[in-house]
């Protein structure tokens, strides 16, 4: 499946909430996956953009959620789940914030084409 767009982004944990980082890969057909490290090996998780993301907010749409150490509001990005829960990550910069949001948002929106059979 072609990749839209990879990097790292800080994850916060939904039980303890800790920030964890995370290789994160945006694919064409939609899924947002998160990797323990880049050699993609270990898959930490899977968000389906198409069918399961309601919105995606970025820095100071983040209400209650203090960035990692040494990061900006500005660098915040949460996904917001249709099932009530939602994802909350940080970027290494608020233009990648911004990038990040963008290409969820277009994944959401596209449809997928199938090829023929």
């Amino acid at each position: 499946m072609a990749l839209v767009k990879s990097g790292w982004l800080w994850r916060q944990s939904s039980i303890l909430r800790r920030w964890k980082r995370n290789w994160f890969v945006l694919y064409l057909d939609g899924s947002l996956v998160y990797y323990h490290d880049e050699t993609q090996r270990d898959m930490d998780g899977r968000i389906h953009v198409k069918y399961s993301c309601r919105d995606v907010r970025t820095g100071r749409e983040c209400r209650d959620v203090q960035p990692p150490e040494g990061k900006s509001r500005e660098c915040l990005l949460t996904v917001m789940l249709r099932d009530g829960s939602k994802t909350t990550l940080c970027a290494e910069s608020e233009d990648d914030a911004v990038a990040w949001k963008m290409a969820v948002l277009e994944a959401k929106s596209t449809p997928v084409r199938l090829p023929p059979p």
